[in-house]
């Protein structure tokens, strides 16, 4: 069996409800999806770019666009069960399709759509240079500082969840929420552990215009206010 060092996978299911059809709806004046495929490829870094989905129709239009789909996964591609369980799926069949394993793989969502290339390749750098297993992308919180977030009851009674109400916004920790952007992990601890949060998994800070998770209509027109934000 031929060993190559790393593949891409791109998961993208076709029942998104919240926005139909997101990985292909335009984005800029292409598919969502485009955005990923063409970081992933312009990095360069990757034996093969792969879509995982369960859609003819997105698999022609991620062809076109020169990404890898000849297989469709049939497995995992309901709403509940965990990206990452797609993604090994999607591992087991490159494997067998091709007859080849890989020493480490790049999970990269659709729905994260102004990471770059630069982003990708910084983050696989880091990863290979630490020796890592596993690397998970994040961002630092912005203006909503989550050190003041709290619960409100039906009288708009808040409970605070951190003390830290008389502390100033400078003199407060950074925070850091992950983001599917870039997640990377060693194939054989991914297939051993079963998920990218395994075993002393690490984070990796990307700009949060460039971290930015498409999960419904408001996150799509921060996205779009960010993609001209970051020009």
């Amino acid at each position: 069996m031929k060993s190559n060092e790393c593949i891409a996978i791109i998961p993208a299911r076709s029942g998104s409800k919240r926005i139909p059809n997101k990985n292909i709806i335009d984005f800029n004046n292409k598919p969502m999806i485009a955005w990923t495929i063409k970081a992933a490829l312009d990095s360069k870094i990757f034996k093969r770019v792969i879509v995982s989905t369960d859609s003819n129709e997105i698999a022609k239009i991620c062809i076109g666009l020169g990404a890898e789909a000849p297989f469709l996964r049939n497995v995992a591609n309901d709403e509940f069960t965990p990206v990452s369980a797609a993604t090994l799926h999607t591992l087991s069949q490159s494997k067998e399709y091709w007859n080849e394993d890989y020493q480490n793989i790049v999970q990269l969502m659709p729905n994260c759509p102004l990471r770059n290339s630069e982003d990708i390749k910084k983050a696989y750098s880091y990863f290979i240079q630490n020796k890592s297993n596993f690397q998970i992308s994040c961002t630092k919180f912005g203006w909503m500082n989550p050190w003041w977030a709290a619960t409100i009851d039906d009288k708009y009674t808040p409970t605070h969840m951190f003390q830290k109400l008389d502390s100033r916004s400078q003199d407060l920790e950074n925070l850091y929420c992950p983001t599917g952007a870039i997640w990377i992990a060693n194939t054989n601890k991914l297939i051993e552990q079963k998920t990218f949060y395994g075993k002393e998994y690490k984070f990796f800070p990307i700009p949060w215009q460039r971290a930015i998770d498409i999960d419904d209509y408001e996150d799509l027109n921060i996205a779009k206010a960010a993609l001209n934000f970051d020009k």
